[in-house]
Order: C-alpha cells, then sequence, then structure tokens
C-alpha cells in the first residue's frame, strides 16, 4: 500500500516521481519521536512546492484527465494487493449510485453491521475503486463490512449532487432494513467532511442518523482558514494549499459557498441530535486546525467526540504505513470505537 500510495501522491503533485535532495528539509525531514519506518515515507514524497498547475474550476475536461492518470496508476496491481487482506470485493448499486461492498472473513455473524466509507481525493480526484485498499484496511480491522460510496467527482458534479449521492446510500440501506443502529460513517481527507456533511443532512431530513462517525484528518474547512495553515506551511509534507487544495475546494464548491456548514463542517451547530465521533490525525498536517476547530465545536455543543492526534505524522498516516505503531494503535481504537457504536 505503501508504494502505491507515493506513486499516485506524484502524480497528485508533481505527475512524476524524482528523487530527493540528500539534504533533508523541514518537509521531508521525520520527527525523531516518531517510530521507525516513517522516515522513508517522509522522504519519498514528492516535493508539493514543485506541483504541476491545476486546471480551471470549471475545466470538467482536464480534471478528468488527471483524474484517469491517476486511476490507471491506483489500480495497477490492485487486485493483488487486495488478496493480502482476505477480503471479498464486490461491485454494487445502492440507491442509484455505484457502490464497492468490501466483506471480511468475520462478516457471516455480522450481516447487518455497516461501516459506510467516502473517500478522500481533494473531492475532484480517486474513487471508490481506486481507494478500496483503504476500505479492505478498515474492514479487516473492524472485522465489519465497508460500503465505499463512487461518489461523482466534481466539477462533474457540485457539493449538494454529491452530498444526495451519499445520502441515496444511506436512504436505500435503510429500505434494505437496517437501522441507524446498525450503520457508522467513515471518512479520510474531503471524504471526513463528506461524511460529516452527509450527517448534517440526514439531521436535516429528520431521517435516523447512523450510530457513529469516524474521521481520518478531514478536510473540515476547505478555507484556508486555521493557525497550522500558517505555522506548518513550510514542514506539511504533501500540500500546498494553493496549488492543489484551493482549485480542488473551488471546483467543488463556490468560493461564495465554502463556508456553508454542508461544505466545511466547522461552521455546523451541532447543539441537535449528533452521534458519538473519533476524529483522528497528525501533528504535521496543515489541516491540524481543522481536527481541533471541529472537536472544539462538536465538544462545547455536547457531542460524544474524541480528538485522537499522533505525533509527527501525516496526512492520513493510517494508509500509508499501517505497519507502524502509530498505525495500528489508530486502527485498534478505531476499531473499539466502531464495535462500541454497533454494539458488537
Amino acid at each position: 500500500m505503501l508504494l502505491r500510495t507515493l506513486f499516485t501522491a506524484s502524480i497528485l503533485f508533481s505527475y512524476t516521481i524524482h528523487a530527493e535532495d540528500a539534504n533533508l528539509t523541514a518537509r521531508d525531514r521525520a520527527a525523531s519521536t516518531v517510530s521507525s519506518g516513517w522516515q522513508a515515507v517522509f522522504s519519498a514524497f514528492p516535493d508539493p512546492t514543485k506541483s504541476a498547475p491545476m486546471p480551471a474550476p470549471d475545466d470538467v475536461a482536464s480534471w478528468q484527465k488527471i483524474h484517469d492518470m491517476m486511476e490507471k496508476v491506483s489500480l495497477k496491481g490492485i487486485e493483488k494487493r487486495l488478496a493480502s487482506y482476505g477480503v471479498d470485493v464486490k461491485k454494487e448499486e445502492l440507491g442509484g449510485v455505484n457502490v464497492y461492498v468490501v466483506r471480511p472473513d468475520t462478516t457471516a455473524k455480522l450481516a447487518h453491521k455497516v461501516i459506510v466509507y467516502t473517500h478522500g481525493g481533494a473531492y475532484t480526484m480517486l474513487s471508490a475503486a481506486s481507494t478500496l485498499e483503504c476500505a479492505a484496511l478498515v474492514a479487516e480491522n473492524c472485522g465489519v463490512s465497508v460500503i465505499s460510496v463512487d461518489y461523482t467527482n466534481p466539477p462533474k458534479a457540485k457539493w449538494k449532487a454529491v452530498i444526495n449521492e451519499v445520502v441515496s446510500v444511506y436512504r436505500a440501506l435503510l429500505k434494505e432494513g437496517y437501522k441507524g443502529k446498525d450503520i457508522v460513517l467513515f471518512g479520510d481527507s474531503a471524504g471526513g467532511a463528506l461524511a460529516t456533511a452527509t450527517i448534517l443532512k440526514l439531521r436535516s431530513l429528520q431521517m435516523p442518523l447512523p450510530s457513529g462517525l469516524v474521521l481520518w484528518s478531514p478536510w473540515a474547512d476547505i478555507t484556508q482558514t486555521g493557525d497550522s495553515y500558517m505555522t506548518l506551511k513550510e514542514a506539511e509534507p504533501r500540500f500546498i494549499y494553493e496549488r492543489v487544495l484551493k482549485p480542488s475546494a473551488d471546483a467543488y464548491a463556490d468560493p461564495k459557498e465554502q463556508k456553508n456548514p454542508y461544505v466545511s463542517p466547522v461552521y455546523a451547530h451541532y447543539d441537535r441530535a449528533f452521534p458519538p465521533v473519533l476524529i483522528q490525525g497528525g501533528t504535521r498536517e496543515i489541516f491540524l486546525s481543522n481536527f481541533v476547530r471541529l472537536y472544539q465545536a462538536m465538544d462545547q455543543a455536547g457531542v460524544d467526540v474524541k480528538l485522537d492526534l499522533y505525533e509527527g505524522m501525516p496526512h492520513v498516516f493510517q494508509t500509508l504505513l499501517p505497519t507502524s505503531a502509530e498505525s495500528r494503535t489508530a486502527l485498534k481504537k478505531m476499531a473499539k470505537f466502531v464495535t462500541a457504536s454497533l454494539r458488537l
């Protein structure tokens, strides 16, 4: 998974893999306080300051070209990699939306418990297919089936349509006999904000809410707002906001809509019904302020929420080096949260 992720990242930020300079910078130097193996990960990240320009927000054809290039790389050899997880993967349709259902070997006794996953990729990139390894990792560690939603990537669809696709999948599960207590929502990066927005939408529709929400490095504010966007700007190993994130944000939502709570959930009100939440992230992310602000908004409103931070970890670290001590701990905590939420 590590090599595939890093190679995909090279396309996202540079389109080519290049050798790093012998003199490590703040971006590609792992903290001395993290477990072994992470220096190789940091050194392998492409230099985000050298990324190619991204398309205009409404240039559908150019965004599609980048998306297709990433998919081609990410999907190469994925069947072989998935085989190591011992999961069954099937493409299905729920509520008119394509999904991938990832079932671990232990699912037989948990047929009516499920995790609904909304993948990351700055909304504009990646898919349910190219992020199957993340879904498999979670299914294996939690012992619960994962339904990964293959939502439409912007700019082909904007935020309202994307949220509605996830709601359609959720509604279809309810029609199949699942209850809210049988479902946990999970999202990483942009998918973390999308999962949170989905619950806000379900609440406004007065639909049954899921039993829990797990967020990995949620992009909870797609504007460049928060202290860590400044303090970690030179240390963040993967992102330059202006180069990739800002164009993607504009493709997802018009700038005047980007502080809408459904787009950037840090601005939502959580003083009404909301399920328990687990937020996980690292201290080497420009999104760090997003995690803290989202946690504070939820905690101060009385939501049962836990902020679980990891020293020196980069964005969505759980999938970058799953065998590391940090990733194993995070996955164990997620499994415990899912078990409690679903009352397994």
